[in-house]
């Protein structure tokens, strides 16, 4: 088995189109992808994939197989990275990353341990999911991010930055604004717009309270982004379960409120690589708690449990 197997394999996984795939991915040939595809069922001995009327479905093996295809080929990637560090240690670059949206409270606080510790180095800076970041981290490709802590990478390594209620985000004169705190049950009935696959810790953590609560609410919409949730709020009308942070981007037309009762919470982390041995990542590392505090200082609401 070779790793362009593994490769070919994932992106037709993710793709769910060998000819998607094929084009867009891997450049190369559908027919040719299709009889390579073939050699690896008949080396691993199973049946990984069908076609359906909405594009190629994984079997139960192949559903198994994809994890270990990814966490493989993670591996080689973080490997080569590594072996790039240990050839070139003289390069003094910091890559971040950040989940999209949180950039506003946390950069400016990386930025400020940056420049006391370390004023001459390179800094990168990306925004991506939080699924993305994570396989930036188990790649090499980034130094550290901050993300939800994605249990699909065993090899990371992930710091508490802060715990976070779910708070209600509504439209300013919706009928439930004037409440000080708002209960699931009033919901009922309302627009819900729910998180989509890209946000999958945000909605876990939602779907399991709403499921718990016993409560029937299910997404008229699905969003990617919080700005998309921000902006589905206000053109429908219709209610969201965001993280506490969501309260810095509030325009004038959309509100937050608490959840009655005890609300969930969700982790935002600092992760990293437990092989990555650079020293500008241990000493970046070493000023978490002064980071925090900078935020809490300028958002008393956030707290550590």
């Amino acid at each position: 088995m070779e790793l362009r197997h593994l490769r070919f394999f994932v992106a037709v996984a993710e793709e769910k189109s060998i000819t998607v795939a094929a084009k867009r991915r891997l450049r190369t040939a559908q027919p040719s992808l299709s009889r390579q595809l073939r050699e690896l069922e008949i080396e691993v001995g199973a049946k990984l994939m069908t076609r359906s009327a909405r594009g190629i479905e994984l079997t139960a093996a192949g559903r198994a197989f994809l994890d270990h295809a990814r966490l493989t080929l993670a591996q080689v990637e973080a490997a080569a990275a590594a072996a790039r560090r240990a050839a070139h240690p003289e390069e003094r670059t910091l890559a971040l990353g950040f989940l999209s949206g949180c950039e506003p409270e946390w950069l400016p606080a990386a930025m400020h341990v940056l420049r006391e510790e370390l004023p001459s180095i390179e800094v990168t800076i990306s925004s991506k999911h939080s699924p993305q970041l994570a396989e930036g981290l188990a790649t090499g490709k980034l130094d550290a991010a901050f993300l939800r802590p994605e249990e699909r990478y065993p090899d990371l390594a992930y710091k508490v930055l802060v715990r976070e209620p779910l708070i209600v985000v509504l439209p300013s004169d919706h009928r439930l604004a004037s409440r000080a705190a708002i209960g699931l049950q009033d919901l009922v009935g309302e627009t819900f717009i729910g998180m989509a696959d890209q946000a999958p810790v945000l909605r876990s953590i939602t779907e399991d309270y709403i499921r718990r609560s016993g409560v029937d609410l299910q997404p008229a919409h699905r969003v990617e982004y919080l700005s998309m949730a921000m902006s589905l709020v206000a053109s429908t009308r219709g209610v969201a379960l965001l993280p506490d942070f969501a309260r810095n981007f509030l325009t004038l037309s959309v509100i937050a409120r608490p959840l009655a009762g005890e609300a969930p919470s969700i982790d935002l982390v600092l992760g990293y690589h437990k092989a990555n041995d650079s020293p500008l990542l241990r000493t970046f590392l070493s000023r978490v708690d002064d980071m925090i505090g900078q935020v809490a200082s300028r958002h008393p609401v956030h707290k550590m449990e």
